[in-house]
């Protein structure tokens, strides 16, 4: 089995150490995702925005190690605010409705103030 990076191009990998994704066999591993548009290196304010782009930017490191969103068996979700977990969750459901992987969703603080949503995947391919 081989064992191949990913990157998105993000300044925090670099900076940390850690890769968008890790492609190990037939197992894609993606790192913690937040909402940043990576080309733009810009965050939008609105956290349905954020978690749309953090949901692309999911996508495109599925694609570029041969997957796709409907490979993902497991997910985490990461969101600062209650609050907000009834847009997010919509907005989930846009894409997870029926992949229906095993999930957990989690409140908690991230280390960016302007990070509302982080997910973190794994796909099967």
């Amino acid at each position: 089995m081989s064992r191949r990076l990913i990157s998105s191009g993000s300044e925090f990998e670099k900076t940390i150490g850690y890769s968008r994704a890790v492609v190990d066999g037939e197992w894609v591993f993606v790192s913690g995702t937040t909402g940043f548009d990576y080309a733009a290196g810009t965050i939008s304010e609105d956290v349905a925005e954020q978690t749309r782009q953090s949901l692309r930017n999911i996508d495109a490191a599925l694609i570029e190690a041969g997957a796709s969103m409907a490979d993902i068996v497991r997910a985490k979700y990461i969101i600062t605010d209650r609050g907000d977990w009834p847009v997010v969750s919509a907005e989930l459901g846009n894409v997870f409705g029926d992949i229906r992987p095993a999930a957990t969703a989690i409140i908690a603080g991230l280390v960016d103030p302007r990070m509302k949503v982080e997910i973190q995947v794994t796909a099967k391919c």
